[in-house]
């Protein structure tokens, strides 16, 4: 088990959440490819979208919806701060995962996240588990209490 998945699996315990880590044959990096995987609409995937905090030089993590794109000037304004693009060495040093698999949960530094409220429309979502391949399942409402996630608009409309 790779450290990544370890770190997923460890928050997970950790919070009480009792969900499978699923191993899927094919990819998941993209929203598209999870939701083929999982076999779930396309919003029922949680995606990691990660910026950098112009003021702070940290990691701002947007949970969204699987079809929902990030609005930049919106995100900008639930942040309060300017965000620009995120390269791959900070978003693996902060958060310990590589891009395909940032995990919502078992970050190696505490993250600041927003959540969509889109993702609040289901049962279940589908969200990344450390690795390009694995997922898992949980409640919206339990994954916004575990990872702290602030409920802000921050997508694109029409």
């Amino acid at each position: 088990m790779s450290k990544s998945l370890k770190r997923v699996r460890a928050a997970l315990d950790g919070a009480g959440a009792a969900v499978e880590i699923l191993e899927m044959a094919e990819s998941t990096r993209t929203a598209a490819e999870a939701a083929n995987a999982a076999g779930c609409q396309i919003d029922q995937i949680a995606k990691s979208i990660v910026f950098r905090g112009a003021q702070t030089g940290h990691i701002v993590l947007f949970l969204t919806a699987g079809g929902n794109r990030v609005d930049p000037e919106k995100a900008a304004r639930v942040a309060g701060q300017a965000l620009g693009k995120a390269d791959a060495a900070q978003i693996r040093a902060e958060t310990g995962f590589a891009i395909g698999g940032v995990s919502p949960v078992g970050h190696l530094s505490p993250v600041t996240i927003y959540f969509d409220p889109r993702l609040g429309d289901f049962d279940l979502v589908w969200a990344a588990a450390g690795t390009p391949r694995h997922i898992f399942s949980i409640a919206p409402g339990q994954l916004q209490s575990i990872t702290g996630a602030i409920t802000a608009q921050f997508t694109q409309t029409g």
